[in-house]
């Protein structure tokens, strides 16, 4: 199942530290680069970490941070120096991903986006915590035929990190997406081997994330009009499973994608701003929900965002998945010692 509450285990945040002793007393600590609205927080705090920094250069992400966090993220990391960084044992960061993204342009380093994962090796160098994970679209693997993640990987070698990366899926993980995410965790210490998450056995049942009686959140008339054309052409050539939603996306004049195996299509940082990019219901109709989009990424019922509003979604579908991030934490905690 989706995670539906998110454990806190310490009431302890950035900037709120009584004094040197309470610091020093708690699990671990964490820094929470390119921050968006929080997902590696609530992971990392959920299995006993304490954020003692957290940055991101998006001010709507920030505020939606501040709502749920009581704190404010820092601002452009590029301009920020790494002594004015807390020391932490576990540095996270999901570095841009549209510039490694098949939904993108996938200039890779020549975006300056794509730069951002110097900053990441910088203050690496400069701080060199016990452990690091980060998160990025698959297409970071193959971008530039291996050659930009060659890059990446050396990088962190050289500064003296043994690295282990996976490329996971959510929907095998209690997520009814379909996710595909590549992760890279590293220690400073030599570790012979990592194990990721095995997939959870017990599937997560999409009908259980949808909400009942939506209104507000219906197509407009054209985007209606163009999706008759496209479902009646879908359930020609396709055997239909009553037991699951049709979703559609991209939907345009001449194309439309769809799909009908219980899972929802990748939830994407072009969600609510590039036009019907929000995952549509068919038989209803209607686009998905602020509300279930957090569903679908594993954020807690109690987690607060301004609903049906463009940015909202497009911060979610720039976040992770708290459920895989969490499975991975828990593995990575282990190593610490």
């Amino acid at each position: 199942m989706v995670l539906d509450k998110v454990e806190r285990q310490l009431n302890l945040t950035d900037f709120q530290m009584k004094n040197k002793k309470e610091m020093d007393n708690v699990p671990f600590k964490f820094i929470d680069l390119f921050s968006g609205i929080g997902g590696f927080r609530l992971a990392f705090e959920s299995v006993g970490g304490v954020c003692v920094f957290s940055s991101d250069i998006d001010k709507w992400a920030n505020e939606t941070y501040f709502l749920n966090f009581n704190v404010h993220p820092k601002g452009d990391i590029t301009k920020i120096p790494a002594e004015n960084i807390p020391d932490h044992d576990i540095l996270c960061a999901g570095f841009p991903c549209q510039p490694f993204s098949i939904g993108g342009y996938r200039k890779g380093f020549c975006d300056t986006r794509g730069t951002l994962f110097f900053e990441v090796e910088r203050i690496l160098k400069s701080k060199m915590p016990k452990a690091f994970l980060l998160e990025n679209v698959k297409g970071l693997v193959n971008h530039d035929k291996g050659r930009t993640f060659k890059v990446i990987k050396n990088s962190l070698k050289n500064l003296g990190y043994t690295i282990f990366y996976k490329v996971l899926n959510s929907k095998d993980f209690g997520i009814p997406q379909n996710r595909e995410r590549i992760y890279i965790v590293g220690f400073k210490n030599k570790v012979s081997s990592f194990d990721f998450p095995a997939p959870i056995l017990s599937k997560s049942n999409i009908n259980d994330l949808l909400e009942n009686g939506v209104k507000g959140y219906d197509l407009s008339e054209i985007a209606s009009n163009h999706l008759k054309k496209h479902y009646a052409n879908y359930v020609a050539k396709n055997k239909v499973n009553k037991n699951f939603p049709i979703f559609a996306t991209e939907i345009r004049p001449s194309r439309c994608s769809m799909r009908n195996d219980g899972y929802s299509p990748c939830l994407t940082a072009k969600m609510g701003t590039g036009g019907n990019n929000v995952p549509v219901l068919v038989r209803e109709n209607r686009k998905l929900t602020v509300r279930e989009c957090l569903r679908l990424q594993g954020f807690p019922e109690s987690f607060k965002m301004k609903e049906n509003y463009s940015q909202s979604y497009k911060q979610i579908g720039n976040s992770v998945s708290v459920p895989v991030v969490r499975l991975i934490a828990k593995e990575m905690i282990k190593y610490l010692i």
